[in-house]
């Protein structure tokens, strides 16, 4: 029996997106099942769904549970061997899918595969949500190949290869439903940002692997629900990120992490008060808030196994604001 794919798209008032960025999906997946999640929107959402794209399935949420918990009540009932989580501000290409398949079939111990995220607006520049695979440096900061923090890089072919990385973005993320649900999914109180990220530490920490494939991509608008200089993605960064450390870094790394995390983070408070507004102060403390208030539950989920070493370690921080690193 063949394996099968289902190009899941999870939707929230986003019917613009659909109507742009649905019928490419359609051309370009002919061998796939296309589902949308539709996370109780009120908008006109699945009445155009079901007028204009017959072909695609719906699947209704009883309310807005969010990007992590929006995912983990669809999927459950959606069968497939692979899911494609695909943006609905996302353009894909022609011969994406098979290159990913083809490296899922190469190595059994591969449980996530991501394309090369290309930015919608500049197509010869990499987006911010992924670029060339997602890594995760000593203090927990994530960057990728193409893009640390801020900077981003322009397309020259440098992440044409396919190689491990620490992490897939959610943007476009391809993963074993086995896998999937081995690890019981997203961690829904995540809501949104930086469940994917949590997600591949925790398969990497179970044995598995996380790759690219710059053989595939899709080019990201990026932003269509939280705009990148919302307070609430600052806080939803700031909270997850944290939780997801507690989580899932061995100890002692553990301790000194976080201890330092509290001077840098509040360092960034008051660059990004600086740069974005007062409110992004009061995020960065929400987020540290908001991280205390789950700590049992955190610890809770932590696994018998942490890995001992990141996939690339280094001072980020110090390399990008003093030493001028942006590739």
């Amino acid at each position: 029996m063949s394996e099968n794919l289902a190009i899941v798209i999870l939707n929230w008032n986003g019917k613009s997106w659909l109507e742009k960025f649905l019928p490419g999906v359609i051309h370009h997946s002919q061998n796939a099942e296309i589902y949308v999640i539709d996370n109780f929107s009120d908008d006109d959402s699945v009445h155009f769904l079901q007028s204009e794209f017959p072909s695609v399935h719906i699947v209704l949420n009883d309310k807005n549970y969010g990007f992590a918990g929006g995912y983990n009540e669809g999927l459950k009932k959606i069968d497939a061997d692979y899911y494609c989580l695909l943006n609905s501000d996302a353009e894909v290409t022609e011969n994406w899918i098979e290159p990913v398949l083809n490296l899922f079939k190469k190595d059994t111990q591969i449980a996530a595969i991501q394309p090369k995220i290309l930015s919608y607006s500049r197509k010869n520049y990499f987006e911010f949500a992924g670029a060339g695979g997602g890594l995760i440096d000593n203090l927990g900061y994530p960057y990728c190949r193409g893009r640390v923090f801020d900077s981003v890089e322009e397309d020259k072919g440098q992440y044409d290869d396919e190689t491990e990385i620490f992490w897939a973005s959610g943007c476009c993320f391809f993963v074993r439903s086995k896998n999937f649900w081995e690890q019981n999914g997203f961690d829904a109180r995540f809501f949104a940002h930086q469940e994917e990220i949590d997600l591949c530490w925790r398969l990497k920490n179970s044995g598995k692997k996380i790759y690219y494939t710059g053989k595939s991509k899709v080019y990201h608008v990026g932003g269509g629900t939280l705009n990148k200089q919302s307070p609430q993605k600052t806080f939803l960064n700031i909270r997850n990120n944290l939780s997801m450390m507690l989580k899932n870094l061995p100890f002692p790394n553990l301790i000194w992490v976080l201890f330092l995390r509290m001077i840098f983070d509040g360092a960034a408070a008051f660059y990004f008060a600086y740069k974005n507004g007062i409110s992004h102060l009061w995020a960065v403390l929400r987020g540290h808030l908001g991280f205390y208030s789950h700590i049992s539950g955190t610890l809770r989920l932590r696994q018998k196994n942490q890995i001992r070493k990141y996939y690339q370690t280094e001072w980020l921080i110090f390399k990008h604001f003093l030493g001028n690193k942006k590739k």
